[in-house]
């Protein structure tokens, strides 16, 4: 089953795609984190001058190590940025900064799909974690039923990337308006380079789609054609 050879037919397109989009993400973020923003405000500055101003005074602001590791943490109420963000006035650190408000902003007003994607934590580590074995367990012992139950566990992950789209979606479009209303980012030349880096981001999650939905097709397939057997 691990070196089925259907197995690369369904996933090597999304390792190509997977690896593209890391590469455009990198490239993006590479350009633009070298362009100094007009403003003159680090990704850090940025961000407590929109909390002032969104009176999102709940949340706070903290560094964290590693590159492009920058997250909003709704449980804590804490934003997290890299040092590459949180320290440098480029137009990536100002971007990405916002994204991550953004989240806040949805955490703040109860935004639904992002409740929706918390919920479907709990199935998705289960689901990760035990799918696979029924499957394989299901299989081996001739068991259909359990193998497709197995299936269905698995298929969780496959609704949780979906589910994240729109809130990412939603996140990088609330980024643009915060940065462009806001003042802080200025021209055309900035607002393309924004565009650029959140739109490289989200399409890792477009990505991710793809590389789950083809997992589990493949498992799908795997099962389906031992069921005929």
């Amino acid at each position: 089953m691990f070196f089925d050879i259907n197995y690369l037919i369904y996933m090597i397109p999304a390792f190509i795609l997977m690896g593209l989009t890391s590469w455009y993400v990198k490239s993006a973020y590479n350009k633009w984190s070298k362009v100094r923003a007009r403003s003159g405000l680090t990704g850090a500055q940025a961000t407590q001058r929109l909390i002032s101003a969104g009176g999102l005074y709940g949340v706070r602001v903290e560094g964290i190590a590693g590159d492009m590791t920058d997250h909003y943490d709704p449980r804590d109420k804490v934003l997290r940025l890299s040092q590459g963000v949180a320290n440098v006035p480029s137009v990536a650190a100002l971007a990405i900064a916002a994204h991550e408000l953004g989240h806040a902003m949805q955490d703040e007003e109860n935004y639904f799909p992002l409740r929706l994607r918390a919920a479907l934590v709990p199935a998705v580590n289960i689901g990760s974690n035990l799918g696979w074995i029924l499957i394989l367990v299901g299989l081996f012992l001739g068991l259909t039923q359990l193998a497709w139950v197995g299936v269905i566990a698995f298929s969780a992950g496959t609704v949780f990337a979906l589910a994240t789209l729109p809130v990412e979606f939603d996140a990088s479009a609330r980024a643009k308006r915060l940065l462009a209303d806001s003042g802080i980012i200025s021209g055309q030349e900035e607002m393309n380079g924004v565009n650029n880096v959140l739109n490289a981001a989200a399409l890792t999650y477009v990505a991710g789609l793809v590389t789950a939905v083809l997992q589990l097709l493949y498992y799908v397939s795997l099962v389906s054609g031992r069921s005929r057997d």
